[in-house]
């Protein structure tokens, strides 16, 4: 089977198939074998693991997951290139391809028949715009998996492992650092791409957690709490979980105070750990 890291080979199966990129999917294809090797060592993908791919396009990376994987579930979202995974993973008899939306598929379900309850490794290339929801679906929905290895924009990895009083420092920083371990694998510049995009990416590796590396008393409010807190950095907690929250501007302080925190705290200057304990007694 050709190699689809290689661009000629690319750009052989677009012809045959005369496939239009959709900019609605977001679709850019990988072209460098190097990062393909490189992607596939990060997820560390064993003859052993069951692999879901979110976003395989043509299925370049999809032939080189089925070469290391026991199986392959590959979710596609778009119905032109139904056909032309059929012809290029013709090969491999380890994959399986649903044209469907990963947001709305049961990937618990997927677990369940595919790997017996297990936890998964997920590999994906996806479209930048919808990196975050993806990925904190999978994480909040407690589906079990081992990792998730993702290429997203450069600025979204750096969001996801940097901490506090860092301007990336965010919702998402705290969110990805609660259920797993963020590790930036490689960096891909844009002409690896086909077509083209107009940003660098970077492959990252959130392994995920046995155990949060906090204790809080409710997630749902911890998480609340969290996106109130960002979402007017500039207002103090105490005035940003006023508005946000509704809660009362004295409880805040009080909480803070018990911390050894000032009433003017910010949530850019705390700690997923210090966040967990503000939580914790605000909901007493």
């Amino acid at each position: 089977m050709a190699d689809l890291g290689i661009p000629r080979n690319t750009i052989a199966v677009l012809q045959k198939y005369n496939f239009v990129f959709q900019k609605k999917f977001g679709q850019n294809f990988l072209i460098d074998p190097r990062v393909l090797e490189k992607i596939v060592d990060a997820a560390q993908i064993t003859p052993q693991d069951c692999v879901l791919e979110i976003g395989p396009g043509i299925g370049t990376m999809t032939q080189y997951l089925a070469e290391s994987a026991r199986e392959v579930v590959a979710v596609e979202i778009d119905r032109a290139l139904i056909p032309i995974l059929q012809d290029t993973l013709s090969a491999y008899d380890n994959v399986t391809v649903l044209n469907q939306d990963i947001m709305k598929v049961d990937v618990g379900r997927i677990v369940e028949e595919r790997n017996q309850g297990r936890p998964i490794k997920v590999v994906a290339n996806l479209p930048y715009y919808i990196t975050t929801p993806i990925i904190m679906g999978l994480l909040e929905n407690h589906v079990p998996l081992q990792s998730i290895t993702v290429m997203v924009q450069k600025e979204v990895a750096e969001r996801m492992q940097v901490g506090p009083g860092t301007k990336e420092y965010g919702a998402l920083s705290l969110a990805v650092q609660y259920y797993a371990m963020p590790e930036v694998v490689a960096h891909v510049p844009a002409n690896c791409f086909m077509p083209r995009p107009n940003v660098d990416s970077t492959v990252i590796r959130l392994t995920r957690y046995q155990e949060p590396p906090v204790e809080v008393a409710d997630e749902k409010y911890l998480f609340a709490l969290i996106r109130a807190s960002f979402n007017q950095r500039r207002k103090t907690l105490a005035n940003g979980l006023l508005g946000g929250m509704g809660l009362p501007r004295e409880q805040v302080v009080a909480a803070l105070e018990e911390m050894g925190l000032p009433a003017s705290a910010r949530g850019e200057a705390l700690t997923l750990e210090q966040f967990a304990r503000l939580s914790n007694l605000l909901k007493r």
